[in-house]
């Protein structure tokens, strides 16, 4: 059996293996080589952390420690707002939450865990 990966584009297995990529010799598509470890790593769980340091989880309740302009609005958020039920997502913009019945994302850097 092959350790190599098929190709992503034509699920080919017919491969040249370079030193930091695959390429596939049906197609031509290139991409980088990643080991194991390196998988291993992006699989873990993301670690969410507060302006505080405190380890941030779904459903955790936060307050804003500064006052926050709405990006694409007039209107901001006060300081000290309360949260609640934050949910973590990836992206630039750890925390997806609504306040005031208007959905927004933060930055875990300008909330505090309540």
């Amino acid at each position: 059996m092959s350790d190599k990966p098929a190709c992503p584009v034509c699920s080919m297995n017919d491969l040249a293996e370079r030193a930091d990529r695959y390429e596939c010799l049906t197609c031509g598509h290139e991409w980088p080589r990643t080991s194991a470890a390196a998988e291993a790593d992006h699989e873990g769980p993301r670690v969410v952390k507060d302006a505080n340091g405190n380890v941030l989880a779904d459903g955790d309740d936060v307050v804003l420690v500064k006052d926050l302009k709405l990006k694409g609005s007039s209107s901001s958020i006060k300081g000290g707002t309360k949260i609640k039920r934050i949910k973590l997502v990836d992206g630039d913009h750890e925390i997806d939450c609504k306040v005031d019945g208007m959905a927004i994302m933060l930055k875990a850097q300008f909330v505090k865990k309540a």
